[in-house]
């Protein structure tokens, strides 16, 4: 497959792979991923549009950063992207920790969204305490803490996120992203999207949205992406069948088909 890597010009640079030419679908990677992730979504939809996958701040080819991470810096970084491929408004697809950051980007920047992809995602932490919010960086940053490296942790995080129909390759391909996360920007991330939980009213969103949620997926199970769905008025809500939280690389065809099908509907 061939992509054109494009960087911005302002520090921190953020990376992306390019195809296609036509309006702007805009992939974006959740907390343990890349751009590569899209790999297999990238040709599909670069039939009819320009498709772009990032990789955020601190992840793959782009730059890392000094200091903490605000989550908002994920939309500054976004916006700068969009202004260097010279588009004023994208159609967003967001997979877990990405989708967070696309209604992030919507509410402080929603003349610039065309549409809203969210899959395998949530709402935010908002439920837990803020001592349950503590707990849950504590527990999965101990190891990492203790020495561990991602690669390491890597098998013990692929089996909590890929569903039953998941082949050794696929399985392999999650263990080879998490294992090529920078462990600080990671840390940094994973502190970041939990402690700042909030990005917004999901029921104050006005734009086309859909809403996709593998069939299996353990971690943002389709009852929670189902409820995600009714809280926005009139989105779309699509399972992809055989499929856990990575549900675009589990089942590339059928998310591309419900996804694309989306899109294309506006």
């Amino acid at each position: 497959m061939e992509f054109e890597t494009i960087y911005t010009t302002l520090a921190p640079r953020i990376a992306a792979d390019c195809q296609g030419v036509g309006e702007v679908v805009f992939f974006l990677h959740g907390i343990g991923g890349n751009r590569t992730n899209w790999h297999e979504q990238l040709p599909a939809f670069a039939t009819k549009y320009r498709a772009v996958a990032w990789d955020a701040r601190g992840y793959g080819l782009s730059d890392g950063y000094d200091g903490a991470l605000e989550f908002a810096d994920f939309s500054a970084d976004l916006e700068r992207l969009l202004d260097h491929l010279g588009t004023k408004k994208a159609h967003l697809v967001g997979l877990s920790m990405g989708g967070r950051i696309a209604v992030n980007f919507y509410f402080r920047r929603p003349e610039r969204v065309a549409s809203l992809t969210l899959a395998d995602t949530h709402t935010g932490f908002g439920a837990l305490s803020p001592a349950q919010r503590q707990e849950y960086i504590d527990v999965r940053l101990a190891p990492l803490k203790a020495g561990k490296s991602l690669a390491d942790i890597a098998p013990v995080v692929a089996r909590k996120l890929l569903g039953p129909y998941a082949t050794h390759e696929i399985r392999a391909r999650l263990e080879a992203s998490i294992a090529a996360l920078h462990k600080e920007c990671y840390m940094k991330s994973l502190i970041a999207t939990v402690e700042q939980d909030s990005v917004g009213d999901y029921g104050a969103i006005n734009v086309p949205t859909h809403v996709m949620v593998g069939e299996f997926d353990p971690l943002t199970t389709p009852t929670i992406c189902r409820d995600l769905a009714d809280q926005v008025k009139g989105a779309a809500y699509s399972v992809v069948p055989r499929a856990g939280h990575l549900s675009n690389i589990e089942n590339p065809a059928a998310f591309n088909m419900a996804a694309l099908k989306f899109i294309d509907s506006l």
